[in-house]
Formats: C-alpha cells, structure tokens, sequence
C-alpha cells in the first residue's frame, strides 16, 4: 500500500467513479483502476461493489475512508512543516467558509494574513450552512472553518475558536420600503415581500420569524447565491434580511439598511480538527 493508492481511492470516493477521479486527477483511468485493484490485493478485501460502472463503497472501503485521509493529511503537514522552515514562502491553506462570514470577519482575517505572508495561497470554500463547514474540516476537503450559529458550537473532535456576534439588518432599495423606527420591531413590517436565505441559514429563521408576527408579509425570494441578494434588494424586488456583516457593502451600494429589533445573532466560530495545524493554519489561527 503507497499513498498514490490511497489518493486515488479517495478521488474515486469523492467524485463517484474511476473516470472522474481520472480526470481530476489528471491521469489515464487504467492507472485508477491499476491502482485500486492493487490497494484491494495489499489490503486483502474489497473496496468497492462493481456493478457494471457503478462503483459502491463495500463495508471495508467505508472504514478505510478516514485512515486514508488522516494518511494524505500527514503528508500535507509534513510538506507544509518541512516548507515553513524558513518562513512561509509558498503553500495553500484551503477555509471553508459561509456567505456571510466570508465577507467579514473572514476578509479581514485573509487581509491580515496576506499582508504577513504574501507567498500563501488562500483558497475559500464555499459552505452554505454551519453543518456543511463542519463536514468539510471533519473530511479533511478544509484545514480551517468559519460559521456562524445561532449558539456556539460544541462539535466532538474539533476545536472551536469564538471569533464574534452578529446581529441582523434589513436591507432596502429605499427608506420608503421601511418603518421609521429603529430598530425595526418584526411585527412593523406589515405587506413586506422579503428576500430570505435557504432553510437553515440564521437569515432565514430570522425572516420566518417576521413572517409569523407581521400582517401580510410573505417570502418573495428565496436565493440560494448570498452574492444575489443586494442586485435583488437594488431592482425593488423586496426587502433583505442580513446580516450585520453586510452593512457597509450594502451602503457603499446605495442601499439603505437598518437595525431589526431581534434576540437572534450568529455566534461566529472558527473551527478545526484536534491536533497539529500545518503552519499555515497555525499562523491564520494566531494572527485572526
């Protein structure tokens, strides 16, 4: 068993089939295969179920599944350590993110960061819900995470940083689509058509909340892309529920924001797994 084998297994695990893991991989699919028949006759079981090209995780490929990771990832560290020697010069550090956190604090914190390390390559990944940053760091896709929860998370196995507390805002193309009043109490924003994020997102349980207490208003949009919400809330379409972290792209827009009267916030976190950071990461953490 080599780690070629092991990248392999998991390329085919995260993308489905052999000839995807191929061409992620940048390799002909004979060495896929040649690869996995190899690891299956050095491990002495069967990894997958073959059912003509569909290829099924057997009971053993599922438990190889997290070994194989920790493996790749002891790799990675141990290049990324052995780099670092004499500073960081070069490297990755892959975060998953949310929308909304990504704006801030997470740019501030990449803005930092590339002021002291200009020869590190960020990448951000793209989370819609604090479950999914969570699985991201837990299989290894991410080294770091940052969500924001309506309580601080306690996750088994990974280590959970406080970053900060957001508020919510509404966001409107002009002051005549709110209340007066400030904060917004929900129930003020009678008719309102609202531009809310997908079911478990912290914006959309505060929307649905205002659709409870407020006569009339109702869901106009539900948007999926946070990076479409202000082009909507521009052309009239309805008013936003944001959060806080949007406020100055939304003025600097032209759009009008204002406080909305809430007991809910986002308890933003950074999270990683337990044990050893790549220097990278270890140095993101500290300089946040």
């Amino acid at each position: 068993m080599d780690v070629r084998q092991l990248q392999y297994f998991l390329a085919v695990v995260d993308h489905g089939s052999v000839h995807r893991a191929a061409r992620e991989l940048f390799v002909a699919q004979p060495s896929v295969s040649q690869a996995l028949r190899a690891l299956e006759r050095d491990l002495g079981a069967e990894l997958f179920h073959r059912t003509g090209r569909r290829l099924v995780l057997t009971p053993a490929g599922e438990q190889l599944i997290d070994p194989a990771r920790d493996v790749l990832r002891g790799m990675d560290l141990a290049r990324a350590t052995v780099a670092a020697v004499d500073g960081l010069r070069g490297g990755r550090l892959l975060v998953a993110s949310m929308p909304s956190q990504a704006v801030a604090p997470l740019a501030g914190m990449i803005s930092r960061f590339a002021a002291r390390y200009p020869d590190v390559e960020v990448v951000v990944r793209a989370a819609a819900t604090p479950p999914e940053v969570v699985d991201a760091v837990r299989v290894g896709a991410v080294e770091l995470g940052v969500l924001g929860a309506a309580m601080p998370p306690e996750l088994d196995g990974l280590v959970v940083t406080p970053l900060e507390t957001q508020r919510f805002v509404l966001v409107a193309a002009s002051g005549a689509d709110l209340p007066d009043a400030e904060p917004v109490p929900p129930a003020a924003l009678r008719g309102a058509r609202l531009i809310v994020g997908q079911p478990g997102t912290g914006m959309r349980r505060v929307a649905d909340d205002i659709v409870r207490v407020a006569d009339g208003s109702r869901v106009a949009v539900e948007v999926g892309h946070r990076e479409a919400v202000l082009p909507l809330v521009l052309a009239g379409v309805g008013v936003a529920v944001l959060s806080e972290s949007w406020r100055r792209l939304a003025l600097d827009a032209g759009a009008v924001v204002r406080d909305l009267e809430s007991t809910e916030v986002l308890h933003v976190c950074l999270v990683h797994r337990a044990g050893r950071l790549s220097p990278a990461a270890s140095a993101f953490r500290t300089d946040r």
